[in-house]
């Protein structure tokens, strides 16, 4: 059985505020025909299928119209679990309309575990596969807040309710397996944090916790599962070097840190139970590029850039000693009626000066909400020792937001 595992589409994400609709479009045509030409059998995504729990109606459409082109290919199954940009409650409405065309979404994890085995079977109606499927845990479904709790207290009731979720869960799956046949493989999914996974700066992923919670131990996943897809880091990377439990990362670069980074899906063939990975790179549908250094450097760079006719989105990072007023005026000129367009524009001495006042909104731009926080603290002086309470808290507040029900609006 052939198995695709994908995740992090972030379909409606913008770029410094380019919307990117056409190159989400190209990724979906190219993941079909990918689908179609490996005859794979089943589709995984494991979370982060929209960039917001309120996703624009161009997003959606992309989403269901990909969804109802998989029925003229040979792919049986299509799972899909929520990450911690989605909406649980979104995602879940039409799942009962889904299912009928074998796309089995979970949205939010069941209070029974249990509930979120799927066993998937084959034209015959006999099972091949059964699917732990395990969307992004929330605080919400894991732990009861009590008064007086501590940073630590907390981490610690998210750390054992996620370990004793994939617990319960594996063993119905391995009880389920051992009831039907067992050669019947297992795959997990996860949408979360793993110790020792990889990010680039600029990708978007963020912290949900601080400390420990926010990095998973990779032996939450039972001996019994034959092959875990994660979702949440942007880097296709394998978890403590072990080739099935693996981040497909995203297909598309999020931000001008992934520039150069390859993208890839993950292909796996299962014999019985034993997985065999082999990543399937995805090519760029819109060529990012980020310049560094001086005025000279940057020029050069540029110049070549030009001179080869190249369609890139850029972004330039000015690190010069002398200050440049007009820095985006000679950009501008130097990009003049070119294929070259300049994104954004980074001055690092101007940003470590610290915000102020007289700051410009370019420059607060170039900071995420935690980014301003974490200033914000520095700036007032916030002692140590308060740090990380403060610092828990406002990301209590960032997840609130982030799952506000958009049904319920």
């Amino acid at each position: 059985m052939k198995v695709l595992h994908t995740s992090d589409w972030h379909l409606g994400r913008q770029l410094n505020g380019r919307t990117r609709y056409a190159e989400f479009e190209a990724f979906l045509n190219w993941l079909g025909e990918t689908i179609q030409t490996n005859q794979v059998e089943m589709l995984l995504v494991a979370g982060d299928i929209f960039d917001t729990g309120t996703p624009s109606n161009r997003a959606q459409e992309l989403y269901y119209r990909f969804l109802d082109s998989l029925g003229a290919a040979d792919c049986r199954h299509v799972v899909i679990v929520a990450g911690n940009h989605d909406s649980p409650s979104f995602l879940d409405a039409p799942k009962t309309l889904l299912r009928s065309r074998d796309v089995h979404v979970i949205g939010q994890a069941s209070q029974n575990p249990c509930d979120d085995v799927l066993v998937l079977k084959n034209a015959a109606g006999e099972p091949e596969l059964i699917v732990c499927a395990v969307p992004y845990l929330r605080d919400r479904d894991l732990r009861h807040v009590e008064a007086g709790e501590s940073v630590d207290d907390k981490e610690r009731k998210l750390l054992t309710g996620i370990r004793q979720h994939y617990t319960s869960i594996a063993d119905f799956a391995e009880q389920t397996r051992q009831n039907l046949n067992p050669n019947i493989p297992i795959i997990a999914t996860g949408h979360l944090f793993t110790s020792g996974g990889q990010t680039i700066e600029g990708d978007g992923v963020r912290d949900l916790y601080v400390g420990t919670a926010a990095h998973i131990n990779a032996s939450i996943f039972a001996p019994c599962v034959d092959y875990v897809a994660l979702g949440h880091l942007h880097v296709p990377q394998c978890v403590n070097g072990l080739d099935t439990v693996r981040y497909s990362g995203s297909p598309l670069p999020m931000g001008f840190g992934e520039a150069k980074q390859q993208k890839s899906v993950c292909l796996v063939q299962f014999a019985h139970r034993t997985a065999t990975v082999q990543t399937v790179p995805v090519p760029a549908f819109q060529h990012l590029g980020r310049i560094k250094g001086n005025l000279d450097t940057i020029f050069e760079a540029i110049d070549r850039l030009v001179a080869a006719d190249a369609n890139v989105w850029l972004e330039v990072v000015y690190d010069g000693a002398e200050l440049v007023g007009d820095l985006r005026e000679q950009l501008q000129s130097r990009t003049e009626n070119t294929p070259l367009e300049i994104l954004q524009i980074k001055y690092p001495r101007q940003v470590n000066a610290g915000l102020t006042a007289d700051d410009g909104l370019d420059d607060l731009k170039q900071l995420d909400v935690t980014e301003v926080f974490e200033r914000c603290m520095q700036t007032r002086g916030v002692e140590a020792a308060q740090q990380p309470v403060l610092r828990f808290a406002f990301e209590e507040i960032l997840q609130c937001l982030q799952d506000r029900d958009p049904l319920s609006l």
